[in-house]
């Protein structure tokens, strides 16, 4: 007979609040990442005490929130009520304790119901929040969630607010580091959607003016090819535009909370755009052509709205309120209205936005025939030579890991080979690409079927249709850190950007870094990412070391490539600056400017000093 586990009253535990937290935190703030990714936890815990500070500002109080943002320390300030200070300790460390139970005061809130600043409180190492209200201020002092500085209440002349200070605690989230691209980004994005806040991120001010119209304008990276039509109702703001990139870009909110995975409300405004493009023109365009190009934003304002996940990121209620009608009818019904008046009034528009529809039609006509050979093509390739080493979960399921899921792009047999035997069955897939890829620079989407490697490619991603079926969340490109291995990525980086931007803009497009060197003795054995790090390394061992120079992926062994593709994997993501003009960057990279270019690298070239000899 087998030994059982032992099961009785010794077995059954209550964990305290701060311990079922901090046990599974991503029940809490999704994947913890490194702080590469712009949904990593160390952005949730910003994004949800900066939610309190929102919900203020929505019921009146308060037009400005100051963020200090450093990897050692977050500060955020803001001028709404403050909290009550006899409840200061309970809001921030007693679960389900929060004033936007009553739909009164918090009707259509952002925040957490009680949640999200008690995760903040238990995952930060040190956190203090100070309550300022009517010449009075109260403050506490936690660390991982335990109150290590109750101060009594005092006296003071500060304007009423509250202010927190919190450090993510480095023993759950390791190695992190903010981007502050990502945080720009999620402050531009609340003032985009709360006009007149005003909100100042480490010394930058930022407050809008026109809602969503400046959230287009912000991001759209060349000249649409007609105005932004800008519309807004109550609990609705729609702005759109057609630009002449590939794919569908879309921005969607509710309640400000940017939804990156879309929900109902986006699928009901996708499908009110061609319900609407087909009545006004009375023709019964395909759907891919009429939304091919577009840049829309959407955000709609819903009672008590119900999410897929704890991170807020896919809207799942299906109606508007407990009385309203549902998100599906009430998005529909808004831009049917308004957008066909709008046609109706700028006849102009309306000339340039058939053209545009008409022109995508005969594009993809033009193509129709080489894209069904192209998916035979692919179906076979793939069974037989397996390019594709495939993982069993994937982005585009429900499975919890789906976001942990990625592709390795790599450069011949031995790279593949090696991180083939080392990566994650579960949520690692591999793809290995045959010789350099092709310069897709100026070519049209035709090459992408043409050409085996781009059709192969584009299979494996399952990207044909846009995004919606995207099977890896992160698409990494691990070449080698020598000439031929850089123009690789580089001929990857403007196949992405020419055709599928979105992948980039949605922050799913990454550059693997692996270690330039290995110094070891019988005792220990670093893996170094730069020559700061070789150094590093050596003063560490201390007697003379072994010291490798890694030339290529091939040459890395599979389980030393099991440390980094592992938990501590560096991954560098691709990423658009503002101004950044994918036109104009793929102009200067991959056009005929060569003499700019040469310029361009002898004005930057970094020369490592080799100061080991």
């Amino acid at each position: 007979m087998q030994n059982q586990e032992k099961y009785n009253e010794d077995t059954i535990k209550t964990l305290d609040w701060q311990e079922h937290i901090r046990r599974r935190p991503g029940m809490y703030i999704g994947k913890l990442g490194d702080g590469s990714q712009a949904d990593d936890g160390i952005y949730v815990l910003l994004k949800e005490v900066i939610d309190n500070s929102i919900d203020e500002f929505m019921m009146g109080n308060g037009r400005k929130i100051e963020v200090a943002v450093s990897d050692e320390e977050v500060v955020i300030r803001d001028f709404g009520r403050g909290i009550p200070l006899g409840k200061l300790v309970d809001v921030a460390s007693r679960m389900n304790t929060g004033a936007k139970y009553d739909s009164k005061v918090f009707k259509k809130s952002v925040g957490l119901n009680g949640v999200g600043i008690k995760a903040v409180n238990a995952l930060s190492s040190n956190f203090v929040i100070k309550s300022i209200r009517e010449g009075e201020v109260k403050e506490v002092e936690f660390s991982k969630g335990v109150i290590v500085n109750d101060k009594k209440v005092t006296n003071t002349d500060e304007p009423n607010g509250t202010l927190v200070v919190f450090r993510p605690d480095n023993g759950i989230f390791k190695s992190y580091h903010y981007i502050s691209e990502y945080i720009s980004s999620m402050m531009k994005n609340y003032t985009f959607l709360n006009a007149g806040l005003t909100i100042v991120y480490n010394g930058e001010k930022y407050i809008s003016r026109n809602g969503l119209l400046d959230l287009l304008n912000e991001n759209i990276d060349s000249d649409p090819i007609y105005p932004v039509i800008h519309l807004k109702g109550e609990d609705i703001e729609v702005a759109l535009t057609h630009g002449n990139q590939y794919g569908e870009d879309y921005y969607s909110f509710v309640n400000g909370q940017h939804t990156t995975q879309g929900g109902t409300h986006l699928t009901a405004f996708r499908e009110a755009l061609v319900k609407t493009i087909r009545e006004f023109y009375k023709k019964d365009f395909d759907a891919s052509d009429i939304r091919a190009s577009i840049i829309a934003a959407l955000s709609i304002k819903v009672e008590e709205p119900v999410f897929e996940s704890q991170t807020k990121t896919k809207l799942g209620s299906k109606d508007i309120g407990p009385n309203g009608p549902s998100v599906r009818n009430f998005v529909v019904n808004f831009v049917q209205k308004e957008l066909d008046n709008y046609l109706h009034k700028n006849p102009d528009t309306a000339e340039v936005l058939l053209r545009r529809i008409q022109e995508s039609e005969r594009e993809r006509r033009a193509i129709s025939g080489i894209k069904k050979m192209a998916k035979q093509r692919a179906k076979k390739v793939n069974l037989h030579n397996k390019k594709l080493r495939d993982c069993r979960i994937h982005y585009n399921s429900n499975n919890d890991k789906k976001n942990e899921t990625c592709i390795f792009i790599t450069e011949g047999d031995s790279a593949s080979g090696s991180i083939t035997k080392s990566r994650n069955v579960n949520t690692q897939a591999v793809f290995s690409l045959r010789g350099k890829p092709l310069n897709s620079y100026g070519l049209t989407k035709k090459v992408v079927y043409e050409n085996e490697e781009f059709n192969l490619l584009q299979a494996a991603l399952n990207i044909e249709e846009g995004l919606d079926d995207l099977r890896y969340n992160k698409i990494i490109v691990a070449t080698d850190a020598d000439v031929d291995g850089m123009h690789i990525r580089l001929l990857l980086l403007t196949f992405f950007l020419q055709f599928f931007p979105e992948l980039v803009k949605k922050g799913h497009l990454y550059i693997l870094q692996t270690p330039l060197f290995r110094v070891r003795n019988k005792r220990k054995t670093y893996y170094c990412y730069s020559y700061e790090e070789r150094l590093d390394a050596i003063k560490k061992i201390g007697a003379k070391p072994e010291i490798t120079r890694f030339k290529g992926l091939g040459e890395i062994s599979p389980d030393e490539f099991s440390v980094f593709i592992g938990e501590d994997m560096r991954l560098e993501p691709v990423m658009m600056q503002k101004g950044d003009s994918i036109k104009q960057i793929l102009e200067f990279y991959m056009g005929k400017n060569t003499p700019d270019r040469q310029e361009f690298i002898i004005e930057n070239l970094v020369v490592e000093k080799d100061e080991i000899g």
